[in-house]
């Protein structure tokens, strides 16, 4: 495609047309359903001698509060943790609190850092998915699990290596939650 003037590919996906509109229903819904399906990823019949696959659940839930600060509130980390422990096999509540505490955390970088970028959100990223792994293997250790912090290598390499990728399924994502639908009236 052509680049005419200062117009960008795929710049009038987002203006108005006759009888279509980006629908405030589909641009609400999406990043809560996104990490609500996340979160039932433990329930793929992959299995595993140790904890390889990353939360990927929480690394949407951190891709989608960088990408887009205003999107989800603050609250938002209490019922989608609470949806993460139902089916995640943690102790129940610890993705409530770590979550909350996560979005809290992001909330608090976000009003340091004005101005991210790529390196920045990854780098980010990675303390925080860091930090909540390792919190979260302390939770699991305390219900009876055993403290290991080695077992958590493959896990915080694979996240780290994955976010980016993920970042990119975002803003795919993104794109669809703001695309332009059939608008009744």
């Amino acid at each position: 495609m052509a680049l005419s003037g200062d117009r960008l590919p795929g710049s009038d996906l987002f203006t108005r047309r006759i009888n279509r509109a980006p629908s405030t229903v589909l641009a609400t819904i999406v990043p809560w359903i996104t990490i609500v399906l996340a979160s039932l990823m433990p329930l793929s019949p992959v299995i595993a001698s140790a904890p390889v696959m990353p939360p990927l659940s929480f690394m949407l839930l951190v891709g989608w509060r960088l990408l887009r600060p205003g999107l989800l509130p603050l609250w938002a980390g209490a019922p989608l943790g609470l949806i993460d422990d139902l089916y995640s096999g943690q102790p129940f509540g610890s993705a409530v609190f770590l979550w909350s505490l996560a979005m809290i955390g992001l909330e608090q970088i976000d009003g340091w850092l004005r101005w991210r970028g790529f390196w920045q959100d990854w780098l980010v990223a990675s303390v925080v998915i860091a930090v909540y792994l390792f919190l979260a293997h302390v939770f699991a250790s305390f219900a009876g699990g055993v403290f290991d912090p080695l077992v958590l290598v493959p896990q915080l390499l694979l996240a780290f290596i994955a976010f980016p990728l993920l970042t990119r399924v975002i803003a795919i994502l993104d794109l669809l939650r703001l695309a332009r639908v059939r608008k009744l009236d």
